[in-house]
């Protein structure tokens, strides 16, 4: 059992330190002494190495405490000073059973969780001292101020724990239960409100998604099972850590692939699976050198640039050769090396490309299936889908975007864009370019507008607006 000890300073000549001034309660000596020495504000003493407020605060000397908080010499005090067995002031308090002091600290920011060496709280302490002195008001001025029921010292000991060690007070027993059952029902409460939050914050996110039913689906499931392992935790619960969710990409250009890894990112970190929200873009020539022992290497540090958040391999399938040789391809070595890690917790990688050539990476390694478990197509965009996308544009503008001041006609509608863009673009453009369509369309589009301008014009509203007609001359731009 870890025994706290008595810290309370002892000297035969009482007032004549500023520690025996401050154990004393000698407030004018005090004053003097730091008068004519300031630096004497957080002097520590011998052997326990305390400063005057520990003193102070263990002998509840409360109109020293106030004084040396309230100091206004070229020094402030030091609230969270520790002594050599790591105590604050507040622990000093706690230990001693002064309520009075105790009060004084917390209403000045003292950190009301702070450990010592041996890891008790000042609740671990003020228990202590109630066991012995049946006084519980410390107890309660800490519980008072939201002190932690649940904290563990070094040998896991809650102060709940140390009640079982004692011959507690019915009365102690009953308050710290009582705080502790209503502690976990706050945390509780502001648990479900930080997921709610988090909730409406992804789905604000995943309305900035076309399309990808699928993949919102999975996300939903992803988001809700790590907030909830967030409640858990916050509840007191230990759980199993998740495994990574590794993922392949597949669709052809344009389609989102990239847009929707950047915003993945963000999502995962928001929930908990990743500690960062960034996204390291790499290709066949960021991970494979042109010699022999360069390929290595060089995939290494782009795993460790990517390390905390997603490692995205657009056109993945370039890292296998479309035919068998003799010699050995480095862009296997790039996915062998990129396959090695990703068990480790540490990086979620995304492979991406064309459906029908990612065949090839998928059957090039034996635990590709196993470490890549989720599969999501993303489908080439239908007028209507392009019509969303450019809307969602135009909404979300960033000050570094050439459109950014610049808003769409009322007569815009999403169905008029989609009607415009299927008159003009053939399949095959969608196909191809898919959501690279409209940002063509809208930078063609402002360049239209700029182009019909007369420069004495000063509506600030034709200024800035793009119309269908603008839309359309930025679509038939597209064909030249």
């Amino acid at each position: 059992m870890q025994r706290p000890q008595d810290h309370r300073f002892r000297s035969a000549k009482p007032s004549t330190t500023v520690h025996g001034c401050a154990q004393a309660g000698d407030l004018p000596a005090l004053q003097k002494l730091l008068r004519d020495n300031p630096s004497l504000l957080n002097e520590r003493n011998p052997v326990m190495a305390q400063t005057p407020l520990h003193v102070s605060a263990g002998n509840n000397r409360a109109h020293v405490v106030k004084f040396l908080l309230e100091w206004q010499g070229p020094e402030k005090v030091e609230i969270e000073a520790m002594n050599m067995y790591g105590e604050t002031p507040l622990h000093m308090a706690a230990k001693n059973g002064c309520a009075d002091t105790a009060r004084l600290l917390l209403a000045r920011g003292a950190f009301i969780e702070a450990k010592a060496n041996n890891g008790m709280t000042p609740l671990h302490l003020a228990v202590w001292y109630s066991l012995h002195a049946e006084d519980c008001l410390t107890v309660k001025v800490l519980l008072e101020h939201n002190a932690d029921c649940s904290a563990e010292d070094n040998e896991g000991m809650t102060p709940l724990n140390h009640l079982s060690r004692g011959s507690a007070s019915q009365k102690l027993r009953e308050m710290l239960s009582n705080y502790m059952e209503e502690q976990k029902r706050r945390k509780a409460l502001q648990a479900c409100s930080e997921t709610k939050a988090k909730m409406d914050a992804l789905e604000r996110e995943l309305s900035n998604i076309v399309g990808l039913h699928e993949l919102k689906v999975q996300l939903r499931k992803w988001a809700k099972g790590m907030l909830l392992d967030e409640r858990r935790t916050a509840l007191g619960l230990k759980v199993g850590a998740r495994r990574p969710p590794h993922m392949a990409f597949l669709g052809n250009p344009g389609t989102g692939k990239t847009m929707v890894a950047r915003i993945l990112g963000k999502l995962l970190h928001m929930v908990g699976i990743l500690p960062t929200d960034k996204v390291t873009e790499v290709q066949r020539t960021d991970l494979v050198g042109e010699f022999v022992g360069h390929t290595g290497p060089k995939t290494r540090r782009k795993i460790k640039e990517a390390e905390g958040g997603i490692l995205f391999v657009d056109e993945a399938y370039r890292l296998i050769p479309m035919q068998k040789s003799d010699d050995k391809d480095y862009g296997l070595e790039a996915l062998e090396e990129i396959m090695s890690v990703m068990d480790s917790g540490s990086v979620v990688v995304i492979f991406a490309g064309y459906s029908e050539p990612m065949k090839r990476v998928i059957s090039s390694n034996e635990g590709f299936c196993r470490r890549v478990t989720k599969f999501f197509q993303f489908d080439d965009f239908s007028s209507e889908d392009l019509a969303k996308i450019l809307h969602i544009k135009m909404n979300n503008q960033g000050e570094d975007s050439l459109l950014y001041g610049f808003k769409l006609h009322e007569s815009c509608s999403g169905k008029a864009v989609a009607e415009l863009i299927e008159r003009g673009t053939t399949e095959q453009q969608r196909r191809e370019m898919n959501g690279g369509i409209v940002d063509t369309v809208l930078v063609n589009a402002r360049e239209y507008l700029d182009l019909r301008l007369d420069f004495d014009c000063i509506d600030v509203e034709e200024l800035r607006t793009i119309t269908l007609e603008d839309l359309e001359a930025g679509l038939k731009l597209l064909s030249h």
